[in-house]
């Protein structure tokens, strides 16, 4: 899930707006990406009727069409799930000494339903320099950006000095079957790497088409339900007892719904609000400074946590979602349970999430359990010179002057997992797109011609500054 449009209207607004470049005509490496592009989007990988399984194939025949080797092009496929295969390769390096990057992106799309569109949502159409499709910006643009860099890299015969791995997963759109998570359990020499580059963090234009902010992901917040749990043994709704399961649930709710987790900084988030101070409204900036030499000033806090998404940014969240409670209207409630959806920051444990819950509903008889098995809590990866170096030189060619942010992802990707499994994994893909989201995860999803072209020359350069080799 990429989601795009992460800056507030308040900064997008501060920000200085030029007219766009004109779009050039597309080069003839840009037409052969354009039809391979077009292969992908094109193939339905939805949960319902789709199958990732077919797009793995497509793309690794073209693999090995570019010379690539049976041995190093793999899709595999989890015998219970077979329309959610995944496609893994590698282009080998000359160092053995050097370890392995990873190249991940997620080839299933959200359900798209063809009379609700404008447009066929399975055919690739161009219109006013957009293209138009269901998983052209999320996540199939990455995916096959990274396919075509192989397969350029293949033919012109270049050397890495690290192995280049990639990973085209089914499964980060829906619950159930995960592809990555199955690689890394169950097949995890083709994966393991130093650290992989992912979907997670794009760029932002202003109004004008104009590139004004290029996003670097460093980890992502943990997903996790809690289900809160309150038993009765109920009665006439004529005679009320003093323990009503409603009343109970409700106000152990309140209690959550009151409470802040406190605020914390990591390098992302940190490098985040230095990084804006200059380009928000003057108060907006000063108090991300005072928060950035005090994290728990509270009159800085008071002005940034205003805003949904900084507060989520700098902060666990945790917020009631769904409630069920009673059997009928003139009976006592037996039972009354809720679902409290948490978003918890990278490196803090889920079992110390759950204690501060049933200390706020203070209630034993509400009892606090995980609603699915939590995943393996992990630190945001370090921004390291290693990592931010190449990313600033490729930037530097396609879009001088275009400020770097670090961002913490409050959503999530299959990142979760692979830094979980301690490969340090990065949002990163060059491409930018507007703040209405572009229609993703929604109707008409899009993504700029322009954007995708300048997105795989970006990463292009980055995998090869990586990996080193000539």
């Amino acid at each position: 899930m990429r989601l795009a449009g992460w800056m507030t209207t308040a900064a997008l607004l501060a920000l200085p707006t030029m007219a766009s470049a004109q779009t050039k005509a597309p080069r003839p490496d840009q037409l052969t990406f354009r039809e391979l592009f077009k292969e992908l989007v094109e193939i339905n990988t939805t949960l319902s009727v789709g199958s990732c399984t077919a797009a793995a194939e497509a793309m690794g025949a073209r693999l090995k069409a570019a010379g690539y080797p049976e041995a190093d092009v793999k899709v595999v496929v989890e015998p219970k799930h077979p329309r959610e295969g995944s496609l893994v390769a590698v282009l080998r390096g000359t160092d053995p000494k050097s370890r392995p990057m990873l190249l991940l992106a997620h080839i299933d799309v959200v359900e798209a339903n063809r009379a609700d569109w404008t447009r066929d949502p399975f055919t690739l159409i161009e219109e006013d320099g957009y293209l138009y499709g269901r998983g052209t910006s999320d996540d199939k643009a990455q995916a096959a950006i990274w396919t075509d860099s192989l397969i350029r890299l293949k033919q012109a015969g270049y050397k890495p000095g690290r192995d280049i791995k990639m990973a085209l997963t089914c499964g980060e759109e829906s619950e159930g079957y995960n592809g990555i998570e199955d690689l890394l359990k169950n097949h995890r020499p083709l994966v393991d790497a130093e650290f992989a580059l992912n979907e997670g963090a794009d760029g932002l234009l202003d109004e004008n088409g104009k590139e004004v902010v290029l996003e670097v992901q460093a980890g992502e917040k943990v997903y996790q339900d809690f289900t809160l749990t309150v038993t009765n043994p109920g009665g006439h709704s004529s005679r009320p007892l003093p323990a009503n399961a409603i009343h109970q649930l409700a106000a152990a709710l309140d209690r959550i719904g009151a409470y802040q987790f406190p605020p914390r900084f990591n390098d992302a988030t940190r490098g985040y609000f230095t990084q804006m101070q200059g380009r928000v409204s003057p108060p907006q900036g000063a108090a991300m400074k005072a928060l950035v030499a005090n994290v728990e000033d509270p009159a800085a806090l008071q002005t940034i946590t205003a805003d949904p998404m900084w507060n989520a940014m700098l902060r666990t969240t945790c917020v009631a979602t769904m409630v069920n409670a009673g059997h009928a209207p003139n009976a006592l409630p037996q039972r009354a349970t809720a679902n409290v959806n948490c978003r918890i920051l990278p490196g803090t444990p889920v079992d110390e999430v759950q204690a501060k819950l049933v200390e706020l509903a203070a209630d034993p008889a509400i009892a606090v359990t995980l609603a699915h098995p939590s995943k393996a809590a992990s630190p945001p990866p370090p921004l390291t010179p290693a990592i931010m170096g190449p990313i600033r030189k490729q930037a530097a060619k396609l879009w001088p002057g275009v400020p770097i942010v670090p961002i913490l992802l409050t959503g999530a990707t299959d990142g979760v997992h692979t830094n979980a499994a301690g490969i340090p994994t990065y949002g990163v893909s060059g491409i930018f797109g507007g703040s209405d989201g572009d229609g993703i995860h929604g109707l008409n999803e899009r993504i700029r011609l322009k954007s995708l072209y300048d997105g795989r020359d970006f990463l292009h350069g980055l995998i090869q500054d990586y990996a080193g080799g000539k």
